[in-house]
């Protein structure tokens, strides 16, 4: 059986306080075996660490300012973050990147957050976790404005158009594939199947965007060989490579 890795996890959640050990049971039985976590802001700093202390084998922290946190006080954030880049090594600077769901109030200051955490990316030769949310084409701009041979990274949960996946297989950067694929009216059945394995990774987002048939419900890193399934049936291939492959594309990105 393949080994999976979810790429974008954050079992840290208050989601899974009453039944953590159970979680995590359920995602080795199911050989998942890796789960790469993205900080959000100061106050989930903590509870991502100590996952990584109880489970150094399995759970590797990011540390980032995520875009929904982004607000006129976002230099105080960012200061934390700055401080624990230079304490030790992160497997990656995320999630961060831009939103416009939620709320476009914070735009410019969400540019801002972005760029100067890619920065830091080049200085620690460290990959980026991108959110963009409703923002992928003004995304991939301020990438391409910013890169260079030391940036790479990945789309998260991405659900965009061909040509958009394109541009961002162009830049060197993969794209993580969710439960947003298994959808019925989703579009990865549009885009998937000229899409590269090459170019992807595994995610589950948890505890947010369960996969069918536990969409509505919370997510789990569990449900990672759910995605492969349909991945690999919109791919014309089978599992076992979807596995291979998008864990030795994260194992190559994360270097852990």
């Amino acid at each position: 059986m393949s080994e999976f890795v979810d790429s974008h996890a954050h079992i840290y959640s208050d989601k899974f306080k009453k039944d953590l050990t159970d979680v995590m049971e359920r995602a080795f039985e199911g050989n998942v075996t890796k789960m790469y976590m993205p900080n959000i802001d100061h106050a989930s700093i903590d509870a991502m660490l100590e996952m990584e202390n109880k489970y150094p084998d399995n759970c590797f922290a990011m540390m980032g300012l995520h875009p929904c946190s982004v607000d006129h006080k976002f230099e105080k954030e960012l200061y934390i973050v700055e401080e624990w880049l230079a304490k030790r090594k992160f497997c990656a600077i995320g999630e961060i990147g831009t939103d416009l769901y939620w709320d476009k109030a914070y735009w410019e200051q969400q540019k801002e957050a972005f760029k100067i955490q890619v920065e830091w990316a080049k200085k620690y030769e460290t990959p980026i976790v991108i959110h963009c949310r409703e923002s992928i084409d003004e995304t991939i701009e301020l990438v391409k404005e910013l890169k260079d041979e030391r940036l790479t990274g990945v789309f998260h949960c991405f659900a965009g158009s061909l040509e958009q996946a394109k541009r961002i297989t162009d830049l060197g950067f993969y794209m993580g594939i969710g439960g947003v694929s298994t959808f019925k009216n989703g579009g990865m059945d549009k885009t998937l199947p000229d899409m590269k394995l090459d170019n992807l990774l595994l995610e589950t987002d948890c505890p947010y965007l369960a996969p069918v048939p536990h969409r509505g419900k919370r997510n789990e890193p569990s449900f990672v060989p759910l995605i492969a399934e349909r991945v690999a049936e919109l791919m014309v291939c089978d599992v076992e490579q979807v596995g291979e492959v998008t864990t030795a594309n994260a194992l190559k990105l994360f270097g852990v």
